[in-house]
């Protein structure tokens, strides 16, 4: 087989690397496809038979799929993972996807919503009465306000939040802690949901944002409650709590937030994943100078 070691490998990336279930399911679903194209144009069935050509030849097929750049980028990273993870064992003497090149990406800008927008959608749409309501609310509350991802959120425990600190800890990618501040009204809005969270026959007390079942949160959930919420402020094509974060990074950084300090509110582990959000600025301060300079 042409990734005979698998199994081993996802295990790798699970126990070692702390990876998630969706990840581990896109490196296995990447490495299962480059061994079903290799094995069928090929015939090979060794690891060490594999030569950069035979990753390039899938590379062009990739390509004649209409497969985007970014998606090819990907596989060809899993693909790279793998090589790299044989090498380290010693069983395979070169990683062929070294002498391949990444595809250039299409320049894209993360979306977000106006200041405007945000404030809408947390004070002036509708949210159903109750305990769900005031769960939806909450939902949209932490992700602009933290600037957490949804996978972060699903996995935020009552014992995260350090109430004499007015911060929340965030477990991050790779099992990376963060602190994050928290406005006094969202720390008492906590408090009250904690408290009408205790009034349910049962719920898990782990956790601190649950259904109405008191059951925890899952993501398809909390995608939809955003999605719904941001089409009641926003004409925006993409809606997402992924765009909640983009919103958090991009109004501190309109409102003089250090590029620095932002990049270690996201947890992002290198300074280039949040230079894009400087790019967004520009484009800001270009509508402004165009709508407002009489020579604009």
């Amino acid at each position: 087989m042409i990734v005979a070691c698998l199994t081993d490998f996802i295990k790798y990336l699970k126990f070692e690397r702390r990876y998630s279930q969706h990840t581990l399911l896109a490196y296995e679903k990447d490495l299962l496809q480059f061994q079903s194209y290799i094995e069928e144009q090929f015939e090979l069935a060794d690891e060490a038979e594999l030569k950069h050509f035979h990753v390039r030849s899938w590379l062009a097929e990739m390509k004649d799929d209409k497969q985007s750049a970014r998606t090819i980028n990907r596989k060809l990273s899993s693909l790279n993972s793998y090589y790299k993870y044989l090498m380290r064992l010693g069983k395979a003497d070169k990683n062929p996807v070294q002498l391949l090149h990444a595809q250039k990406l299409p320049e894209r800008l993360p979306a977000y919503l106006k200041e405007h927008e945000a404030t809408n959608m947390l004070e002036e749409v509708d949210f159903d009465p109750g305990f769900k309501g005031f769960t939806d609310r909450m939902i949209c509350s932490i992700l602009y306000q933290t600037g957490m991802r949804r996978s972060e959120l699903l996995q935020l425990k009552e014992q995260d939040i350090e109430w004499s600190l007015k911060q929340v800890r965030i477990l991050g990618k790779g099992n990376k802690e963060r602190l994050v501040p928290i406005g006094a009204q969202l720390q008492q809005d906590m408090r009250d949901y904690i408290a009408e969270k205790r009034k349910l026959e049962e719920y898990d007390n782990k956790y601190l944002l649950v259904l109405e079942s008191g059951k925890p949160l899952y993501a398809g959930y909390v995608y939809r409650v955003v999605k719904d919420k941001m089409n009641a402020v926003t004409s925006l094509g993409k809606k997402s709590p992924h765009v909640l974060r983009h919103t958090f990074a991009t109004h501190l950084l309109s409102n003089g937030a250090n590029i620095q300090a932002i990049k270690d509110l996201l947890g992002h582990s290198s300074l280039a994943a949040t230079q894009v959000y400087t790019h967004n600025n520009i484009e800001q301060l270009k509508e402004i100078h165009k709508t407002s300079h009489p020579r604009g």
